[in-house]
């Protein structure tokens, strides 16, 4: 299933993404694609209703974030083996851990705004995993079992803020709208391999990136299971898991960086 939330930031309703591409309001079977939605339970439900039976939602509304806003957003930093190898920057031997805001957290298509002062904000197209049954030491044999499924992330980033500004990286990451979330969740059982998956980022038209999840360093069951040994995940929380080569900060010839006007798209095959 694809499972998304549509209307005025504040007022979103669940949807799903039906067969023809259509909207459904899924408002008379769940309140929201919160905690109880993305549980066993909640799926199942949503799965056994026929979605031609539910309302067509008309016109083009407004995406909001795919799933309620969480409780944790969480990041993996320089996960990729070749985005690693563009930076020049050693493998970790643990995952790079980093909470990004919940100010950040936005809609799809909603409007990223560049920071006041900003030099350097750059795009990252990353895949998301949504959390479906609170983890706490998990181990990865069975980690698996607490992801509900996936969706798009797109982890903007200011690197003047974030490696130049001293501290940690979240002041460079979790300014407003740095977090666009969506278009819609994709179900696991609709995702054969989470370690397989083409993904792409344009700016303005110009593909920027082009990589695949196979180049992972810690891969979804490792970071489902190492990040619930630090942080409880609960339903609805979101592990953003790194991003491949092709940002901005890292242009073989000099780095390039967003401007005011300038459109984003990403990609991650079967996710939208």
């Amino acid at each position: 299933m694809k499972l998304l939330r549509f209307g005025p930031p504040g007022k979103e309703k669940p949807g799903l993404l039906d067969a023809e591409g259509a909207i459904r309001d899924l408002s008379g079977v769940v309140k929201d694609i919160g905690r109880k939605a993305l549980s066993p339970k909640g799926l199942a439900a949503i799965a056994a209703v026929d979605p031609t039976s539910l309302p067509r939602v008309q016109g083009k509304p407004r995406l909001g974030p795919c799933v309620r806003r969480p409780l944790n957003f969480v990041c993996i930093g320089l996960n990729y083996a070749d985005h690693a190898a563009e930076t020049g920057m050693a493998i970790p031997k643990e995952p790079i851990v980093f909470l990004k805001s919940l100010g950040a957290f936005s809609g799809p298509f909603d409007d990223v705004k560049i920071p006041r002062g900003s030099k350097k904000t750059d795009w990252e197209v990353e895949l998301g995993v949504v959390i479906g049954t609170k983890a706490s030491y998990v181990p990865e044999h069975a980690a698996m079992d607490h992801v509900a499924g996936y969706c798009v992330i797109n982890d903007v980033s200011e690197r003047e803020y974030q490696a130049e500004r001293g501290g940690t990286w979240d002041k460079g990451k979790g300014c407003d709208t740095f977090g666009p979330t969506g278009p819609w969740m994709v179900t696991r059982d609709e995702i054969a391999d989470p370690q397989a998956l083409g993904m792409w980022c344009e700016v303005d038209g110009k593909r920027m990136q082009d990589g695949s999840t196979r180049t992972m360093i810690f891969g979804v069951k490792q970071l489902v299971s190492y990040v619930s040994h630090f942080i409880t995940l609960y339903p609805g929380d979101l592990i953003s898991t790194g991003t491949p080569p092709g940002v901005g900060m890292w242009m073989k010839l000099s780095p390039v960086f967003l401007q005011a006007g300038q459109t984003m798209r990403l990609g991650i095959e079967g996710l939208g």
